[in-house]
């Protein structure tokens, strides 16, 4: 986005105030300026009317279906820094409150969506079809656990993000272990023996105010198999006893997840101007 004005354009006057008790009309130049920094804080008004819709939903009309066709196309607008920075910082993200730290081990070329998730979940986001799909995978500090992030990026309208976004809601897909996101497991990387059956918790949230689907998978740096995984909301909520609860998995997937959205946001209001630089 560019900077706001141009060179050239004349700056409304700005001056200090009069003493105390002076009390004269505005005059001629005085009106004129006063009108001038009305429209300026008008515009910075609308401007920031613009943002805001998007972030917290209001209706925005142009500003809003602007911000929508902008953050499609992210995926080749930005870097891929921007999108997957190389560490996330996760400010009261884990177990009880405590801070987490992911550092990004591998990007996958970007791709279709071909092989990215289970048959079933493929058939579900179908209707909403598939422009580019990003996926970047992560490790805590410990290096005990990875998780992979995931940016697909849709061809539908806002009417069809919502439709998807209320089939989630209504009929509970995100709970649904048969609808799990696949992981990426880079070869020469914690995460190389990350794949389906070492899946521990998960989220997929349909975004309706941009044309992205963002998920997360977690699971043990180790290796090991899991016969249960669970959803993240059911692996953070309080009291739950499962292993990848225990073990603050769903908190992992969560809060990488949610922190790779905000990114997104963020990215989308005021997208980068340099070039794209994802992988081959």
């Amino acid at each position: 986005m560019a900077p706001g004005g141009s060179h050239g354009t004349t700056r409304p006057v700005v001056t200090f105030a009069r003493p105390e008790g002076y009390r004269p009309g505005l005059g001629r130049r005085g009106r004129t300026a006063a009108a001038a920094a009305c429209v300026v804080l008008g515009l910075g008004l609308i401007g920031g009317a613009v943002t805001g819709s998007w972030l917290v939903g209001d209706s925005g009309d142009s500003g809003e279906r602007s911000a929508y066709v902008t953050a499609g196309g992210l995926w080749h607008n930005v870097p891929v820094d921007q999108l997957f920075p190389p560490t996330v910082d996760g400010q009261g993200a884990g177990p009880g409150g405590a801070d987490r730290t992911w550092t990004r081990i591998a990007v996958a070329p970007d791709s279709g969506c071909a092989d990215a998730f289970d048959p079933l979940l493929q058939k579900v986001l179908a209707p909403v079809g598939c422009t580019r799909l990003l996926r970047a995978t992560y490790t805590d500090a410990t290096q005990s656990y990875v998780t992979t992030v995931g940016l697909l990026f849709t061809k539908a309208d806002a009417t069809a993000m919502r439709a998807l976004d209320t089939r989630f809601t209504t009929e509970g897909l995100a709970k649904r272990a048969d609808l799990m996101p696949r992981p990426y497991a880079a070869k020469d990387t914690v995460a190389a023996a990350f794949g389906d059956k070492q899946r521990a918790a998960w989220t997929v949230s349909v975004l309706t105010d941009a044309p992205v689907v963002v998920y997360a998978v977690s699971g043990w740096a180790d290796g090991r198999d899991v016969d249960t995984p669970q959803p993240a909301p059911a692996a953070t909520a309080t009291g739950a006893t499962t292993a990848p609860a225990q073990a603050g998995l769903g908190n992992e997937a969560q809060g990488l997840a949610d922190r790779v959205e905000r990114g997104l946001r963020k990215t989308a209001v005021t997208p980068s101007q340099q070039s794209s630089e994802h992988p081959s």
